[in-house]
Order: structure tokens, then C-alpha cells, then sequence
């Protein structure tokens, strides 16, 4: 409210002049309403049902509605509380608007669904087609550099400066027959149309060509430039395919072109299991060792074991021995013991973490959990970090899913697996994503296929502390610099040239 409306009352003189200075007495300016000659707006949040359900209203606004929690405060889903608040009214207007996000949970697809579904149509300005923008129309061309949209009739090349007139000969049109003559009207848009001048068929284009490869970033793209929902990809891959795509490289030894160490841990009542997991370039990664701590958490042998695998120098195929960069530990389980053991390593290298299915990210920032005597967070205590669990499953069968190409290349994620037993691969492809009825709305969960799952608790785990590295922001520079460890160790045991002092402005430098 204070970052959006009040600017727009302050910044417009015709409404300015209706809304009263908030700091005059009884001037019905608040943060949360704003009286005006003939009625009043009032805003409130999709999380509170005292709000959504304290006054009768005419004319409803719900924005961003796909970001709205589930359930508000146990009362229920926030937009049905907020719609019901309209029944008194025989003339009544409701105006959702929203991004969409996720295909099956998505509200304001759902909404949309149930309208006339009104497009824009824009005509060609070769041969006056009327048509929508979609993004298989652009296209880059490769010699010029020029980025045009085809058009779908005479497959002309439309250029950026013709969408000014475009844009003005275009019109609404309703494409869902069923529902034309309901009074429900629905409108898409996507960022094809944006004006000269804002975002151009271009930015799109370059905008799409980093997300590609990543399936977070892509997910955001589709949803904002796109306007469309994303359709997670939640089938289990085949684990007999996994299987039989086994390398030869040696158990315990990190392959040639992994130059960081990760680690997930899955603490269960009579074992701990891990996974350590070398990455390198764009995500590629590598198996490195699986490995079963056997014995209760409650035992301090177990967490004597695990310390030694931290402290473990693992050999390595370019020859520079390599410890756990950062190891992800879940405390769902036996989670005093976590913390205990937690405490007695570097904040640097270990992480406890706490799994969310309903996150929208896949690593949250982290909170403390230790407090003092009087209720106080300890500044050096444990820290957790919450991990979007669902994300991180969808982002790993992707990658699972992929092969090389004809020509040998790899696409970006690429996992590569040692010679395991069928057990580990049964593990890893355990859960797939399936759609649930929970009070009338559909609701996406990943659900267990077979009772062991370690394998792919360990993995996403592991690809957590691999994001809290940063190794996505890396660029190709800072993993040159990483690739070239081993020549600066050599470097490092030659002996050393004797060189004479120099003096430089005053300074000496030996």
C-alpha cells in the first residue's frame, strides 16, 4: 500500500484531490484505507481472514492471486473467503488478476479457464492476417543478428518498429465458444506485446537463451515473458536406463572435471546414509561415493564417523586431493542429535537443513535456532536452512532425463553414475509427482513409488549445498580459476626463484 497506492493518490492530481492529507485529523487516510467522496478502498492481505471476511464489497480487485497461500489461517482458500464478501451485491464486479505459475495449481488459469478467453489479434503489416503473438513466431537471424517475428500466413519478417501499428489495428477477441454469451469475460496477454520502446522481441530472446538451460530460471521465464504455465516434469525416470548408462571410473575417486565436493546426508534410526557428489561446469555432476554409517543417532561413534568423512581427503583424476566443500545434513529426524553434532563443525562446510514442500525456492535464506537463557538467538548457534524439496525433485529428474547428444556433447546438468548395485538407481527414481483433490482444488505432491528413497534424499541434498556454494552464479571465468588448482600446487612445490629487492615509490618490496 505504502509503495504503490499512496504514490499514485500523491502523483495524480484528480485523485489527490479526493483523498484527504493522512496527516490532517480524521482524514480516513490510512495505510489500509483511503476514503473518497461516494466510497472507500480498502486493502488487506491474502493471509488474513479477519480482513477477507470483515465487510461486504461491490467491486472486488484480487491481484497476484496464484502467490496467495492455500489456506488462510485455517479458514480456507483466501480467494473463495474474498469472493463470498461480493453474494449481497445483485450488481457486483470481481477483477482477478494474476502471473501464472505452476500448470494444475495455477488460480488464475483456473479462472481463465471458465471465461470467453479473450486474445489480442494483431495484423500483419505484409498481408493484414490477424493473429496472436506466440513465442514460436520469433525468430533470430543468425547472419544479421536481427531478431523479427514470422508471421504465421505469408511468413514474412514483421520488424520491431512494425508493432507500434500493430499494436493500434489490433483488438480483442473472445476464443472459448462455450463461453461467449456468459457475462465471465477473460483476458491473456503475454510480453510479445510490450510496446516499442519497453521490452522488445530481442530482450525476450536474450532473456530466454540464459534460462534455457536452467529449469528455475526457465520456469520464471515462461511465467513472466510468456505469461504461461509451468508444467513440471514429475515421471519418475526409468531406472533400468539409469542403469545401464553406468561409467567406468573408479568408487571414492572424483573424475576428471569435478572440481567441487558436496555431500547430503539422511539421518534414519539405525544408520546415517550419505552421498558425496562432484560438480563442475554448468552443473554437471558426478557420483563420487555412496556410503552407510551404520548405528543410532543417538551413538557418538556414528557422529565420529561422519566427522572423518568431512575431514576426508578424497583423490582426485587431475591429481589434487579434495575435501567436502559443503555438506547438507537433514534434521527432520533426530533432530537434537543433528544440531549437537552440527555445533562442533565450521559454519563454512556444514549446513543443517529442514525439507518444505510448498517452498518457491530451492534454498532458503538461513534462520537460527539456538537461543540463550533469555530467549535470545545465539549469534554463532546452528543455523537452518529450509530447501524447497519439490523444486529440487522436479530440477533432478529433468537432468535424469537427458542424454547426450549425436555428437557427444552434454547438455547442462548432466549427471554421470559410477558402477552402483540396481538398489541405488531404484532409490533415486523412488517418488513421482501426482495430482491430489484436497478441498476442492487441485494440489500437486510427490509421493513414494517403494519404501527406500535414501538415494534421492541424499541427492537433493547434496544439490542444495552445491546452491549454497553459489555454483550457479559462477561464471566461466571463476571456473577456469577453480580448473587450474592443480598447476598452481605444482606451481607451489618448485623451489622458490631468489629474487632482489626493488623499490617503488619510496615502499620496499622483496
Amino acid at each position: 500500500m505504502s509503495r504503490r497506492l499512496a504514490p499514485l493518490i500523491s502523483a495524480t492530481d484528480c485523485l489527490r484531490n479526493k483523498v484527504k492529507d493522512p496527516r490532517s485529523r480524521d482524514s480516513g487516510n490510512t495505510v489500509q484505507s483511503k476514503e473518497f467522496p461516494g466510497g472507500i478502498v480498502v486493502i488487506t492481505g491474502a493471509n488474513s481472514p479477519v480482513g477477507l471476511r470483515s465487510m461486504p464489497v461491490r467491486y472486488l480487485f484480487l491481484d497476484e492471486v496464484d502467490a496467495y497461500p492455500p489456506d488462510a489461517d485455517s479458514e480456507g482458500d483466501p480467494l473463495t473467503l474474498a469472493i463470498q464478501r461480493t453474494t449481497t451485491f445483485a450488481r457486483r464486479k470481481i477483477f482477478i488478476v494474476s502471473t501464472p505459475t505452476i500448470k494444475g495449481l495455477s488460480r488464475i488459469e483456473r479462472e481463465f479457464e471458465e471465461t470467453d478467453q479473450r486474445y489480442f489479434f494483431v495484423p500483419c503489416p505484409f498481408c493484414g492476417h490477424f493473429q496472436t503473438l506466440k513465442w514460436e513466431g520469433v525468430h533470430c537471424d543468425s547472419n544479421l543478428g536481427e531478431v523479427t517475428y514470422v508471421c504465421e500466413a505469408c511468413k514474412g519478417n514483421i520488424e520491431e518498429h512494425h508493432k507500434t501499428d500493430m499494436l493500434r489495428r489490433g483488438e480483442w477477441r473472445a476464443t472459448n465458444q462455450e463461453k461467449i454469451s456468459e457475462k465471465v469475460i477473460g483476458f491473456h496477454l503475454n510480453s510479445l506485446y510490450s510496446p516499442v520502446g519497453w521490452l522488445s522481441w530481442n530482450a525476450c530472446l536474450q532473456n530466454y537463451e540464459m534460462a534455457k538451460d536452467d529449469e528455475q530460471l526457465l520456469k520464471a521465464w515462461t511465467n513472466t515473458t510468456l505469461g504461461l504455465t509451468w508444467e513440471e516434469k514429475g515421471d519418475a525416470p526409468d531406472w533400468g536406463v539409469l542403469f545401464d548408462r553406468r561409467e567406468k571410473y573408479r568408487i571414492g575417486v572424483v573424475p576428471k572435471g569435478g572440481y567441487i565436493l558436496t555431500a547430503g546426508v539422511d539421518v534414519q534410526n539405525d544408520r546415517l546414509e550419505l552421498e558425496i557428489v562432484a560438480w563442475g561446469k554448468n552443473r554437471e555432476s558426478w557420483s563420487v561415493d555412496y556410503r552407510t554409517i551404520y548405528g543410532s543417532p543417538t551413538s557418538p561413534e556414528v557422529w565420529k564417523k561422519l566427522s572423518e568423512i568431512v575431514n576426508e581427503n578424497f583423490e582426485s583424476e587431475d591429481g589434487v586431493s579434495r575435501k567436502i566443500n559443503m555438506l547438507a545434513i537433514d534434521s527432520g529426524f533426530s533432530t537434537q542429535e543433528v544440531y549437537a553434532w552440527v555445533r562442533t563443525q565450521s559454519i563454512h562446510n556444514i549446513m543443517a537443513i529442514k525439507g518444505i514442500d510448498s517452498s518457491l525456492v530451492p534454498l532458503n535464506a538461513p534462520t537460527k535456532v539456538d537461543v540463550n537463557i533469555r530467549g535470545r538467538k545465539i549469534t554463532n548457534g546452528v543455523r537452518l536452512w529450509k530447501i524447497g524439496v519439490s523444486i529440487l525433485k522436479s530440477e533432478l529428474y529433468g537432468w535424469l532425463k537427458q542424454t547426450r547428444s549425436e555428437d557427444g556433447s552434454i547438455p547442462h546438468g548432466y549427471l554421470h553414475f559410477p558402477e552402483y548395485n540396481t538398489e541405488y538407481f531404484k532409490q533415486l527414481t523412488a517418488e513421482q509427482l501426482v495430482t491430489k483433490i484436497v478441498k476442492g482444488y487441485p494440489k500437486r505432491e510427490w509421493q513414494k513409488t517403494r519404501d527406500r528413497n535414501e538415494a534421492l534424499d541424499c541427492r537433493i541434498y547434496a544439490r542444495a549445498a552445491a546452491i549454497a556454494l553459489g555454483i550457479d552464479r559462477w561464471t566461466d571465468q571463476k571456473w577456469e580459476q577453480i580448473s587450474g588448482a592443480k598447476e598452481k600446487i605444482e606451481n607451489q612445490n618448485l623451489p622458490a626463484k631468489k629474487s632482489r629487492p626493488k623499490i617503488i615509490k619510496s615502499r620496499w618490496i622483496v
